[in-house]
């Protein structure tokens, strides 16, 4: 559980759930691994992943300290770049799950 001398502390998190085009799904892994440095520009986003789950379900689980700190994020760059490109690469609306963090450990 974090603690209050943690260096930092994560309190939300998003679960977003994508579904891949037919055809698309090396463009959509290509897309999420370039997100990456846009991610990096985001003061509050702690933690950033992009998974495949299968081979055309992926997936982001992202961590803030906060809920501003979410609602930045899903205001940022990359959501802004997905939301553009989902009619290209997405076979449905993006699912997207905020999360409240019950417990995680970070590094060391």
């Amino acid at each position: 559980m974090n603690s209050p001398a943690d260096s930092t502390v994560v309190r939300t998190a998003l679960w977003v759930r994508l579904e891949a085009r037919a055809g698309q799904e090396e463009a959509l892994a290509r897309f999420l691994e370039g997100g990456l440095d846009l991610v990096r520009e985001e003061p509050a986003t702690v933690s950033w992943y992009a998974l495949r789950l299968a081979p055309g379900t992926f997936a982001i689980f992202d961590t803030f300290p906060d809920a501003a700190g979410r609602e930045a994020h899903l205001a940022g760059r990359v959501a802004e770049a997905l939301m553009a490109r989902a009619p290209k690469l997405l076979a449905r609306t993006p699912a997207i799950e905020p999360a409240e963090i019950i417990a995680a450990m970070l590094g060391g």
